[in-house]
């Protein structure tokens, strides 16, 4: 554990410690920032911070107490205009996070290719851009200077908001549309990176009939206000979990409440299912998905090396990935998505070579390429120990690999998500063949309209038509309270729907 030990001047206000732990994790696995000095052995950062007029004049100095190793970074910056308090503190911390990021470089030798970006969705900061009438150039140079990113990263940003706008050209203009996430919070077995809601289905059907029953009950409801009001439908988005989990019966039952419930359900933009467990798929449930018109599914392979499989959990085997992307394709499955995750345990570029090769015999429509994250709650977070993964080198070898390959063979990158304690400080990346793009992908990552969630662990985002302001609401993420409770969080929800839509 390193500690790193911040005087900025004499402030210890505590709004600064979680944008300065933020860029500390990108250079270390474990680490803990403290802004009260102290005698420690371990590392001091120093800021000296003056505000002259319009000028922000900052310096940071980098200290390793039992090398005497040195490292210093100063600079100025015009202070922008700003109308409140809040506004002009979020001017302060980027210009220390900007001091801050360089003096960690310097004395780590590690480039962050993200700048000081810490967030999950690098691409609306473009679209924010194009929105306000900047050009290309100024976007670039505004992405450069404000954020540190990297040339290389903002060329990625911008073919991905080049295709995302091809894709849906009224992207801007969905706020006064919704579309509709409905979690489906069981799977065979739980996946050791896994921290989706999502409970081993086996012995637990009597669960399931009574979850299933309060999702039929928020589909009506919800449907039924949104055929009162003429508000449409974009995109409608079967997660969890595993929604092929369920039986075929089950399936066909959800579906008819969605025809049912839903308005111009014919007239949606697109319908996905993720059935991303192969041991999952079988030709009556396919034949379900056929009936009822869904044709994009995602079927994930994670991996194609067997021993990674058992080691994370996936009680399927390679042979059986590819046996039902066949089958799904020869039963009508016209857009087919496949995840991959790079830097799973004991796998480096070999492996992922392996990977790409058995992708290659395949071709699905699109490719969404993870990056290994850990994520907080997940067994392999709390057995890190037990689960050795690639450096950061060879990480980003494994990312350059992908980015190769996809566009050797067609594919195109249409929408990019960051995470928390991700390998390498990389990126996820969604890759499809153009014209097969998720449209579902594209909005949920760039926040452009309300995505309300239904069933069990199911989290909605509400975004305000006028405002652009985001309010998040999550049901109970376990069977039990879902039941008990799905009516009053319906409830809730229309409320919400109400404040937005009515006001």
């Amino acid at each position: 554990m390193i500690t790193l030990r911040i005087d900025i001047q004499g402030l210890t206000d505590e709004r600064f410690q979680r944008p300065l732990q933020l860029i500390t994790n990108l250079f270390y696995e474990e680490s803990e920032v403290s802004l009260s000095p102290s005698d420690s052995k371990d590392i001091s950062v120093h800021f000296d911070l003056n505000i002259e007029e319009s000028l922000i004049h900052i310096s940071a100095r980098l200290i390793e107490r039992e090398s005497k190793k040195e490292v210093s970074f100063s600079y100025r910056k015009e202070v922008e205009p700003y109308q409140t308090e809040k506004e002009y503190f979020k001017q302060i911390k980027t210009a220390i996070s900007f001091a801050y990021l360089n003096v960690l470089q310097e004395y780590t030798g590690i480039v962050q290719k993200w700048g000081i970006l810490t967030g999950v969705r690098p691409t609306k900061l473009m679209h924010k851009a194009i929105q306000e009438g900047m050009s290309r150039e100024e976007a670039h140079r505004m992405l450069e200077k404000s954020y540190m990113i990297s040339r290389e990263k903002i060329e990625l940003m911008q073919k991905i908001v080049e295709r995302q706008l091809a894709v849906i050209p009224d992207l801007y203009d969905l706020r006064n549309e919704v579309s509709i996430y409905i979690g489906i919070p069981f799977c065979p077995t739980k996946c050791a990176y896994c921290t989706f809601p999502a409970y081993a289905i086996n012995g637990r059907q009597g669960s399931v009939n009574s979850f299933l029953g309060g999702l039929h009950f928020e589909m009506r409801e919800i449907g039924k206000w949104l055929k009162e009001r003429g508000i449409k439908i974009t995109s409608v988005y079967y997660g969890g979990g595993t929604p092929t989990s369920i039986t075929a019966e089950e399936m066909d039952m959800l579906y008819e409440e969605m025809y049912e419930s839903f308005p111009n359900v014919e007239n949606i933009r697109e319908i996905t299912v993720e059935a991303g467990r192969p041991d999952t798929i079988t030709p009556e449930k396919l034949e379900v998905l056929k009936k009822w018109n869904i044709d994009r599914i995602s079927v994930n392979p994670q991996s194609y090396i067997q021993e990674t499989l058992k080691a994370i959990g996936r009680h399927h085997t390679v042979e059986e990935t590819i046996e039902k992307y066949h089958l799904a394709r020869e039963m009508g499955m016209t857009n087919i998505n496949m995840d991959l995750i790079i830097g799973l345990p004991g796998e480096g570029t070999k492996e992922f070579k392996h990977t790409l090769d058995e992708t290659e015999k395949l071709m699905p429509e699109s490719l969404t390429v993870h990056t290994l994250s850990f994520k907080r709650a997940s067994e392999m977070t709390k057995n890190k120990n037990k689960y050795k993964v690639a450096s950061r080198e060879e990480v980003e070898k494994m990312m350059h690999m992908a980015e190769e390959w996809t566009e050797s063979h067609g594919y195109v990158p249409y929408y990019l998500y960051r995470q928390k304690n991700i390998l390498g400080n990389l990126e996820n990346v969604g890759y499809s063949i153009p014209g097969q793009e998720s449209i579902y992908n594209i909005i949920i990552m760039e926040e452009m309209q309300s995505i309300i969630g239904l069933g069990c662990g199911a989290s909605s985002k509400f975004i305000h038509p006028k405002t652009g302001q985001i309010t998040h609401f999550a049901n109970p993420k376990d069977p039990k309270s879902y039941n008990d409770s799905y009516q009053e969080y319906t409830e809730k929800k229309i409320n919400i729907l109400n404040d937005l839509f009515l006001h």
